[in-house]
C-alpha cells in the first residue's frame, strides 16, 4: 500500500510510567508508579504544561486512580497502555510499541556469584585473561567497586540486573572502545541463543584520584525481533525511519534507515530538526534514555522531575513547528519509580499522549489500550497495511462511536476501551 502524504513521530519517555499494571505483583512492583510518586515527592508540583494539555493527568488518574494536580486538558487524545510481553525491560517495550510482543521467555541470571555460567566465563578469559564482578549489581555502583581492579588488571567488569541483559563495563582508553564493542559483539551470538536480549558496553573513564563517568558512548547489542516491526512495514512501503537515540541499537538497525545518538539534550535538537525536515510518510522513532539512565535507576526523584520539566518545556517550541497533517505520540516503554527500592525497572502500565487534528476540537479519551495498538495506529495514520493484533485508535468512521463507555472516574466519563 503506498505511504500517505503525512508524517508520523513516536517518541518514548524512557521509563516514564504511571502505575497500575494489574500484573505488577508478579514481577514484585505491586504499587510502582513512577509518575504518582514523583509527583507526591513535589507534592503536586510539576510544571509539564504541554503534556498535560495533551492528557497527562487523565492518563495517571485511568491508569492508578493518582489524583491530577493539572486541568482537564482541551486538546489531544490520551489512553494508558498495557504490556503482554512477560518483561519490564527496553526491548520487550520497544518491540510491543511498535507491534512485536515478545513470543519467548527472556532468559535472567540468577542473583548468585558468579551469575553466569562457565561457558561465558571461558568465553572471557579466553578474549580478555579474566573478568571482575560476574554478579548482579546497579552500574555506577560496580564501577566504583572494581574500576581500580580493572586498570590494574585489563579484565572486563561484567555485571546483570534483574532484566535480561548481560552489561560490560571497560575504560574507553587503557581497554580501549573498539575493544569493548568487539568483545560485546563476539558475545552476543551466544548471550542471544540463551535469550538474554541485550549485551551492553558501558565506557567509562577517570582514574582513581579524580573519579569514574560513564561515558555516552553506550552500545547495545540487541537480539533481534521475532518478525518486522512497525519500522519494517514504513521501510517496505517505501517510507523512512529515522531513529533518535538508542532505536538503532534496540533494533540492530532493522528497518531503520539512519540513527543519530547522544545525549538527551542533543537528541532534542535532534527531534526538533526531523520535526523540520522529516520527508512525507516518514516514521520518526525517538528515545530519551536519561528519565532511566540517570535518575530511574539511581533512584533520583527530583532529578527526574526536573527532567520531565525540561522534557516538556523543550517540547512546546517543537510541538509549534508541527505540520497540520503530523501524528505525534509520546509514551513509555516501561516504568523505572525512582522511589521505589532497589534500582532496577517496575512493571507498570503507560501514558499514551496523541497530537493529531482528529483531537483538534475534541479531547479524545481512549482509555486503556495494548502497547501493539500504538504501531497499529501510526501505520493506519501512514496508510500502511495493519499487521499483527494491535487495533488504531486512528481508524475512520466516528471515533467516539466506536468506543466503550464503561469506566467513571472522579465524576466524569471515561472512555474505558475502543471496539472493531
Amino acid at each position: 500500500m503506498d505511504v500517505r502524504l503525512s508524517r508520523a513521530f513516536l517518541i518514548v519517555l524512557d521509563s516514564f510510567g504511571c502505575g497500575g499494571a494489574p500484573d505488577a505483583g508478579i514481577f514484585g512492583d505491586r504499587g510502582a508508579n513512577t509518575l504518582g510518586h514523583i509527583l507526591k515527592m513535589r507534592n503536586g508540583s510539576l510544571h509539564m504544561p504541554n503534556l498535560a494539555g495533551l492528557g497527562l493527568g487523565s492518563a495517571l488518574e485511568h491508569s492508578s486512580g493518582t489524583n491530577s494536580p493539572w486541568l482537564e486538558p482541551k486538546v489531544g487524545g490520551w489512553a494508558v497502555a498495557r504490556e503482554i510481553s512477560k518483561g519490564k525491560d527496553t526491548p520487550s517495550g520497544h518491540w510491543e510499541l511498535a507491534g512485536v510482543p515478545v513470543p519467548w521467555d527472556w532468559h535472567y541470571f540468577p542473583d548468585s556469584n558468579p551469575a553466569f555460567p562457565s561457558e561465558i566465563i571461558s568465553f572471557l578469559d579466553e578474549f580478555a585473561g579474566g573478568s571482575l564482578a560476574n554478579c548482579h549489581a546497579s552500574g555506577i555502583a560496580v564501577i566504583d567497586a572494581y574500576a581500580r581492579q580493572h586498570l590494574e588488571t585489563g579484565f572486563p567488569i561484567c555485571y546483570t540486573s534483574v532484566d535480561s541483559v548481560f552489561q560490560i563495563a571497560a575504560h574507553e582508553e587503557t581497554f580501549g572502545l573498539q575493544r569493548i564493542y568487539e568483545l560485546c559483539l563476539e558475545m552476543a551470538p551466544i548471550l542471544h541463543k540463551m535469550k538474554v536480549g541485550r549485551v551492553i558496553a558501558r565506557p567509562f573513564i577517570g582514574d582513581a584520584d579524580k573519579g569514574f563517568q560513564r561515558t555516552l558512548n553506550r552500545k547495545d547489542f540487541a537480539i533481534d525481533p521475532p518478525s518486522a516491526t512497525l519500522c519494517d512495514w514504513v521501510i517496505e512501503a517505501g517510507g523512512i525511519v529515522y531513529g533518535i537515540g538508542k532505536i538503532g541499537d534496540i533494533f540492530s538497525m532493522r528497518g531503520i534507515t539512519s540513527c543519530q545518538k547522544g545525549s538527551d539534550q542533543q537528541l532534542m535538537k535532534y527531534l526538533k530538526d526531523r520535526m523540520h525536515n522529516a520527508q512525507e510518510g516518514s516514521l520518526t522513532f525517538a528515545n530519551f534514555v536519561e528519565f532511566d539512565s540517570l535518575y530511574g535507576h539511581r533512584r533520583d526523584p527530583e532529578g527526574y522531575a526536573k527532567a520531565l520539566e525540561w522534557f516538556d518545556y523543550k517540547i512546546g517550541t517543537i510541538l509549534m513547528k508541527a505540520r497540520p497533517d503530523d501524528l505525534i505520540i509520546f509514551t513509555a516503554d516501561h516504568g523505572n519509580d525512582p522511589t521505589w527500592p532497589g534500582s532496577d525497572h517496575t512493571r507498570e502500565q503507560v501514558p499514551v499522549l496523541i497530537q493529531h487534528r482528529k483531537f483538534e476540537e475534541q479531547v479524545g479519551a481512549i482509555g486503556s489500550i495494548q502497547f501493539q495498538d500504538v504501531a497499529a495506529s501510526v501505520a493506519a495514520h501512514l496508510g500502511l497495511s495493519s499487521r499483527g493484533a494491535g487495533r488504531s485508535f486512528l481508524r475512520t468512521g466516528n471515533f467516539f462511536q466506536r468506543l466503550n463507555y464503561t469506566c467513571t472516574l472522579r465524576g466524569r466519563l471515561i472512555l474505558h476501551s475502543y471496539v472493531n
